[in-house]
């Protein structure tokens, strides 16, 4: 076997390993331990209980407080839980702010599930595991998928510098407010032969891209596939597909999608069906062997628990005739779709192998772990990955595993070795100023500014608190770090530079300051992690830094990518505050000042009256 594959099957044995570990609610790892790491949400107040999807349990809950650090992804496997009652198994449909949904693998909701303290943690995903190790492990009787394999983990690298890519004076493109970089991203997507990356940094406009290249493949008779790692980029790619008149099956968390995108559902599609009016019988069937099981209730005999297991177990086979009765409606719609869209295990469980797609969409190529592509690669002829691998990594749990490259995404690991790589130059986003550090820094110098946002005035600030005894400290669990002299100069900022809190958002890599900051800062004001920001902007971004102490140790400021993050959300000002005594024996950050005195204001803590 090829040593790489090894590798990484070894890699998803540790990230298993540690996510059993982590999620484990023991003596070891108490509630309050869970709920600081961001791994368990409790208590939560069910607002809403329904059956969904092929039937399972389905329930609307909200939060008493947005949680503190939010590792709640979309489709995360999850368990249900009460103090001295067997968890329940499910999956995250969706977490924004306060309010949430989930799903469980269950016959029934458990009789616990409105009783106070019930909470939900997450749980090791031994599903997404075991298929990517599947598929690993089957690559090499794949010939054309296994040569992209080698040719990903050769060792020479590829010169880039001669890709050059012509607009295509055949292509009329739909959307004529496009860039040049953006017409050669097009032409490059829709002359693809096997694999081509398009690098799209921040505010450079990938969406609309993509939906141009698909429009035009979709034109010229091709079946397309759409994927990303998170259902939110799945939507929003769908939407702007949607509008075009496109034939789109979106697949997947159907529960989670807005009305557009449900009416382009499996579930949206059919539900007028003749044979949804079957699957209605069969769901009311289900609902009264459910009720006769639920007269049994917590403390029943031998034999009524027999009774209750035969009526749950008929229940059960219902919900299988349910999904084989949906599956062959939907096999209809997938040969009629122009685009199949969902993330990679949502394209997987969809079974659609025996269909022929042409090419393979991937965005947010650069949050997408390798194994997890690799499940979604044999499925169509050509690839097309886009994202950008200077922004944030996947998130990996296990240290031995990242050390062995497991947080590298498949687009840092492609661009390296594929020749057709297309940069989109052009930034919308944000005033000339907020752009420059990004640019000459992860960019080259390439990426350039639109000519509407040119600077005006001074567009970049950093405050520094060196010498003010505004230290770093744990926050009270002990774990997160917070600076609370930082915030107080982010209260002077709202009292003295008329800044709209609706307008602006407070950003910190640390979870312990943005927990601080809920507290004192106003309420309307957006505070989030970096990491929970990535991909939103305001015209206003404060970022707090945190790091102040003596010995100059940053942390995992060290992590260039999510800085990059952090500076690129803004579109009017950024405001960066943080101890430069501590930050600037770091050469990023160093030049990150310097940068600042010569295209910024360089403001120190002793110009404001704290």
């Amino acid at each position: 076997m090829h040593p790489q594959l090894q590798t990484l099957l070894q890699c998803i044995q540790l990230e298993e390993k540690e996510q059993a570990q982590r999620f484990s609610l023991d003596q070891q790892h108490t509630l309050k331990q869970l709920k600081v790491e961001g791994l368990a949400l409790h208590p939560i107040i069910v607002t809403k209980k329904n059956f969904g999807y092929a039937d399972y349990p389905e329930i609307s809950f909200k939060l008493h407080f947005p949680p503190e650090v939010n590792m709640f992804r979309d489709g995360a496997a999850i368990e249900c839980f009460i103090a001295g009652e067997e968890p329940v198994k499910g999956i995250l449909i969706g977490l924004d702010g306060k309010n949430g949904e989930f799903r469980l693998f269950a016959p029934d909701f458990p009789d616990w599930i409105e009783d106070d303290a019930v909470g939900i943690k997450l749980a090791p995903d031994t599903r997404t595991t075991s298929i990517m190790k599947k598929v690993l492990q089957g690559l090499e009787q794949n010939q054309r998928l296994y040569k992209l394999f080698e040719q990903l983990h050769t060792q020479q690298s590829t010169d880039h510098s001669t890709v050059v890519n012509e607009p295509d004076a055949a292509i009329i493109f739909r959307n004529k407010g496009l860039n040049e970089s953006q017409q050669q991203a097009v032409t490059a997507i829709t002359q693809n032969k096997d694999i081509c990356i398009v690098h799209g940094p921040p505010g450079t406009g990938k969406t609309t891209t993509l939906i141009e290249a698909i429009y035009h493949l979709v034109k010229a008779g091709e079946k397309v596939l759409v994927t990303a790692p998170s259902n939110t980029a799945v939507d929003h790619l769908s939407r702007g597909l949607i509008q075009l008149g496109i034939k789109l099956l979106r697949v997947g968390n159907a529960s989670k999608v807005d009305e557009t995108i449900f009416a382009h559902t499996p579930e949206g599609k059919l539900q007028n069906n003749k044979q949804q009016k079957e699957i209605k019988q069969l769901k009311i069937r289900a609902e009264e062997f459910r009720r006769m099981a639920l007269k049994y209730k917590r403390s029943y005999g031998k034999a009524e628990r027999e009774q209750r297991n035969l009526l749950f177990k008929e229940v059960k086979n219902i919900r299988t005739e349910i999904k084989k009765l949906q599956h062959y409606n939907e096999e209809k719609l997938f040969e009629e779709a122009e685009v199949i869209a969902g993330t990679p295990i949502g394209l997987y469980d969809a079974d659609i192998n025996h269909l022929h797609f042409h090419t393979l969409v991937m965005d947010e190529a650069g949050q997408c772990i390798e194994p997890l592509a690799w499940t979604v690669f044999p499925l169509a002829e050509k690839i097309v990955l886009a994202g950008d691998h200077w922004q944030l990594p996947p998130v990996v749990l296990s240290n031995e595993a990242a050390q062995l490259g497991f947080n590298q995404s498949i687009l840092e690991t492609a661009i390296e070795k594929v020749p057709a790589v297309y940069l989109l130059n052009t930034q919308y986003r944000m005033r000339e100023a907020i752009a420059g550090f990004s640019s000459s820094y992860f960019y080259n110098s390439l990426l350039l500014t639109a000519a509407h946002l040119k600077n005006t005035g001074q567009h970049v600030t950093f405050i520094d608190t060196a010498g003010s005894g505004f230290d770093e400290v744990h926050g009270p669990d002990g774990s997160s770090l917070q600076n609370k002299g930082e915030l107080q100069i982010v209260q002077k900022l709202f009292e003295t530079a008329l800044l709209d809190p609706l307008h602006t958002a407070f950003i910190s890599p640390y979870a312990g300051q943005v927990t601080a900051a809920q507290e004192l800062l106003p309420k309307q004001l957006r505070i989030s992690t970096i990491d929970s920001f990535q991909g939103q902007e305001k015209e206003t971004i404060i970022v707090s830094l945190v790091r102040s102490n003596d010995e100059g140790v940053i942390g995992f400021l060290k992590d260039y990518r999510r800085m990059n993050v952090a500076i690129t959300r803004a579109k009017e000002q950024l405001v960066v505050i943080g101890d430069s005594a501590t930050i600037g024996a770091d050469p990023f950050y160093n030049q990150f000042l310097s940068y600042v005195e010569l295209h910024g204001t360089y403001k120190t803590v002793w110009e404001f009256e704290l």
